[in-house]
């Protein structure tokens, strides 16, 4: 494929107006009383995660925040008992973040209330042939831009 198709960017300008317009009206949900919605990204990671587990480094690429920002909000997790660090058994210079279970019973909570707010926006939105469409687009290109080097 061509690296220089016009129609590459319009897609790609198109998607990202469109992610941060449903970001943006599903972050100002009355949902979030509990977690911020990047608090929640964090739950909802670990909790799709083998054991309930991830070394910090792979949370870092699972979320749009910062390493540092990561390393901070897993912190404030941690106060409040929804996360803990663990040393990772394969790399002693690295940590692993786990989900408690007190973590797992607000992410299924908050989760149900966002899952709820996601089929209400996005279910008015779309028909059902094309959120199925839009789901095997975009799985089609996150496969393909994750495999190139």
């Amino acid at each position: 494929m061509s690296t220089t198709r016009p129609d590459a960017v319009a897609a790609w300008e198109a998607l990202f107006r469109a992610q941060v317009v449903v970001l943006r009206v599903l972050a100002a949900e009355h949902i979030w009383d509990e977690l911020s919605l990047h608090e929640y990204d964090v739950l909802f990671n670990l909790s799709r995660a083998p054991q309930r587990r991830l070394p910090l480094h792979a949370l870092n690429r699972q979320v749009l925040l910062t390493q540092s920002s990561v390393s901070r909000l897993v912190d404030r997790l941690g106060a409040r008992d929804l996360v803990r660090r663990e040393p990772d058994p394969n790399d002693r210079r690295s940590t692993v973040v786990a989900l408690t279970d007190q973590g797992a019973a607000l992410q299924r909570t908050v989760g149900a209330r966002h899952a709820a707010s996601i089929r209400r926006r996005l279910g008015a939105a779309l028909t059902p042939a094309e959120l199925a469409q839009l789901t095997r687009l975009a799985e089609t290109l996150r496969h393909a831009v994750e495999s190139q080097p």
